[in-house]
């Protein structure tokens, strides 16, 4: 079954950052056959390559993975984002460490999500982030906001609980820029 296409414009044109071919190409093909709104121009499985092809393609999104032999996530970001702020990256791992997501995210990504991530969420989470919002998933965005946030009481980075809606949905939380918590359960709820 294939997800409706939300607006009749151009596909957004995606781009695969990983090290692991097998699971570029599984991405590509859950993109390709159940989402027509979203097109794969391209994948990479090193930071030079991604970086390279990249800078070419000028993809609207690129899905990348944080830790990769020579380098990962958060280089691909320092050496594109100040070039390339059009483009818009979110982080796709197998880590769900604190230090990986603060240190992509600090990089410049939008978001991040582990890769127990359906086809589906993924799909919406690519949207989402095209269109302004940070997409986190629910496992990390409470110490996500918590570390950059500045009120009290507010959990390490070590704390994984969720500050999304439990109304929200199961894998995904999107924040609007400038959310407080109350309105980030609120918009992350009522957008679905």
């Amino acid at each position: 079954m294939t997800d409706p296409v939300p607006d009749a414009g151009e596909p957004i044109r995606v781009f695969l950052v990983d090290d692991h071919g097998l699971f570029r190409s599984g991405v590509r093909a859950e993109l390709d056959r159940n989402v027509p709104d979203v097109t794969v121009v391209g994948e990479a499985g090193s930071v030079d390559e991604a970086v390279a092809a990249i800078r070419h393609l000028r993809p609207d999104v690129v899905l990348l993975d944080v830790h990769m032999p020579d380098g990962g996530g958060a280089e691909v970001l320092r050496q594109l984002r100040p070039e390339l702020p059009e483009v818009v990256f979110l982080a796709l791992s197998v880590s769900d460490a604190a230090e990986d997501v603060i240190a992509v995210i600090r990089a410049g990504a939008r978001g991040y999500v582990t890769k127990t991530i359906s086809g589906r969420e993924l799909a919406d989470a690519v949207r989402r982030v095209k269109s302004g919002d940070a997409v986190f998933s629910p496992r990390l965005a409470g110490f996500v906001l918590d570390v950059f946030s500045d009120r009290p009481g507010a959990a390490p980075p070590g704390d994984r609980s969720s500050t999304c809606s439990p109304a929200g949905s199961a894998t995904c939380c999107a924040c609007s820029p400038g959310a407080t918590p109350t309105r980030r359960s609120r918009a992350s709820s009522s957008s679905r």
